[in-house]
């Protein structure tokens, strides 16, 4: 089925938002649409996750302010409570409240196991972690490593709660954190940027013996270069000897390549060369700078990197001439595409499939839909059998082009092939899906993950919401908000963007509102435009009042980024 794809007649037009980055180790969302991640492309390679700083999304009741009916506010209508017949028995499994009572309301219905107990208690909004402490005493939980690690998974955008918690934990007589779950603090206090706390947490882990790890020093360089602390990057690496590790060639291929992602490749490239004297680099070192160069679009610095990896006795392999076929398909330069496979060929280094599956992404956007599909074809001829990812990129492809049957093909012939579709691929089917406003199919996809053990991320339910929003399908929301907790997915700013933008745009103005009232109080910023949307909504609808708490909420949240900044200089 996948090559008998590449004969099919193409469509006269093609979704001009296509824009897709595939890279081993990588997800790169571009433009809005849903990115696709290709797994192995080097063996150094850092967990991507959805980046949402901030705390968790549960919130208190609806506040008074927005249970008034004002002028202009219609009433619901049917599509609130509609739940299609087909997947209307999954939905009433799940208890379903009303969503203008916010995420709160999604945890008081979870269940009664220990982490929702916790949940339960943890929804409220704390000022400080003693707080948090406070509140958690006496709550009858027997603490457990494997509770502890799923309460700071689920709540691991909040760092106030997930420290509290943490500590909290640590005081419980004849527990001891293992040392996953001082990892799992460490990270959060970088994604939360308290780098302050970060250390401190580190230091604390050195003074217990020996609890710092390659591992940690890992997550604590990542979230520095996510912050674009690149210096502190670099120190941090240097500070290795102090917790008693060694910096050998792994960990130099870490630092680097965290900078090369980051944007920073020329610092990547001062650190090799301070260090390549006492630290041998390895083929593995040279294809993270050959990367890093070629995404910088400084290809004459790639070569030379690749001229210095010759001299040194090192042949370039796969990942090195992809590097560069990825370069020039970012510039659409397929005639020099052609060349480095023609090299590659020449020096007995075949393309694979992570080649062909970057360059097919490259044709599918300079919708050259026939030559996309015809890669499936050369792979053939090559003897490259396609796997996941290939097959999630070229779903991809064709559903963007509007050929739905033709992606759900590929979709159902992946067994056949031998190919297990993993979360990128349903996430990819149920994009398509949510953009064609084909609701049965996007919820029985979600089903299907939930009946094959397949967990969805948090972007798998960015479409769902987007489209459940523009449809009015209320009661979906709050299935999926529940969904999504049962499923110990922590839910950032980025979420409540997608809801009161939804929402506001929907017309569903008392929910947009408790919503955005909810991310203030978790010490979210809402960004100025969905802010600006809001207001101008309210004028118009005549909801004077509800205007006017949100400007004081604004403000509120304007405050508190203030303070924080300042505590921050101090």
């Amino acid at each position: 089925m996948l090559f008998k794809l590449a004969k099919i007649r193409a469509l006269s037009r093609f979704g001009s938002r296509f824009d897709l980055k595939v890279w081993r180790g990588d997800v790169y969302p571009m433009n809005g649409v849903c990115s696709l991640l290709c797994s192995s492309f080097s063996s150094v390679t850092v967990s991507k996750e959805v980046d949402e700083s901030g705390g968790l999304v549960e919130s208190p009741e609806l506040p008074s302010w927005v249970k008034f009916s004002e002028k202009g506010v219609g009433s619901s209508s049917g599509d609130d409570d509609f739940v299609l017949p087909s997947v209307s028995h999954w939905v009433d499994t799940h208890k379903i409240v009303d969503v203008k009572d916010g995420l709160e309301s999604q945890v008081e219905d979870i269940g009664g196991s220990d982490i929702d107990k916790i949940s339960r208690i943890l929804n409220n909004a704390f000022d400080s972690t003693d707080d948090v402490v406070q509140a958690l005493n006496d709550c009858g939980v027997d603490v457990s490593n494997e509770l502890v690690d799923q309460v700071l998974k689920r709540f691991s955008n909040n760092w106030i709660m997930a420290l509290g918690y943490f500590k909290w934990a640590q005081m419980q007589e004849g527990f001891k954190h293992s040392l996953d779950s001082y990892n799992m603090i460490v990270d959060i206090l970088g994604k939360s940027k308290n780098f302050d706390l970060m250390w401190e947490m580190v230091e604390e882990m050195d003074r217990l013996g020996g609890h710092v790890t390659f591992e940690t020093m890992t997550k604590v360089m990542r979230r520095l270069a996510k912050a674009c602390k690149y210096n502190d990057v670099i120190e941090a690496f240097r500070r290795m000897d102090q917790f008693h590790l060694k910096k050998n060639v792994v960990a130099l291929n870490v630092v680097v390549d965290l900078l090369a992602k980051e944007r920073s490749v020329e610092l990547a490239q001062d650190v090799y060369i301070e260090f390549k004297d006492q630290i041998t680099p390895n083929l593995l070192t040279y294809n993270i700078l050959l990367r890093g160069w070629c995404k910088a679009g400084k290809i004459d610095k790639a070569r030379q990197i690749m001229e210095e990896m010759q001299k040194s006795g090192i042949c370039p392999d796969v990942v090195s001439y992809t590097s560069f076929v990825d370069a020039y398909c970012h510039e659409k330069n397929f005639r020099k595409v052609d060349e480095i496979l023609e090299e590659m060929q020449e020096n007995n280094c075949p393309p694979n499939v992570v080649t062909y599956t970057i360059i097919m992404h490259a044709r599918g956007k300079a919708k050259e839909i026939d030559e996309a599909l015809a890669i499936s074809e050369t792979m053939k001829k090559n003897g490259c059998a396609p796997d996941t990812a290939f097959c999630s990129s070229l779903i991809y492809i064709l559903g963007k082009a509007g050929r739905l049957k033709d992606a759900q093909d590929v979709f159902e012939d992946m067994p056949n092939q031998g190919l297990i579709p993993d979360v990128l691929t349903y996430r990819t089917m149920i994009t398509s899906a949510c953009l064609h406003l084909q609701e049965e199919k996007a919820l029985k996809l979600l089903q299907k993950m939930e009946e094959n053990h397949c967990p969805p991320d948090l972007e798998t339910y960015m479409p769902l919401l987007k489209m459940c929003c523009r449809l009015k399908r209320m009661k979906m929301i709050s299935f999926l908000l529940s969904h999504m907790l049962r499923n110990d997915l922590s839910v950032g700013l980025g979420t409540y963007v997608v809801l009161i933008r939804g929402l506001c745009n929907s017309g569903k103005l008392e929910h947009a509102c408790s919503f955005f009232e909810e991310a203030v109080l978790r010490k979210f910023i809402p960004p100025e435009g969905i802010y600006n949307v809001l207001v101008k909504k309210l004028e118009e609808k005549g909801m004077g009042k509800a205007k006017i708490r949100i400007e004081e909420l604004m403000s509120l949240a304007k405050q508190q980024q203030t303070k924080s900044h300042l505590e921050e200089w101090e």
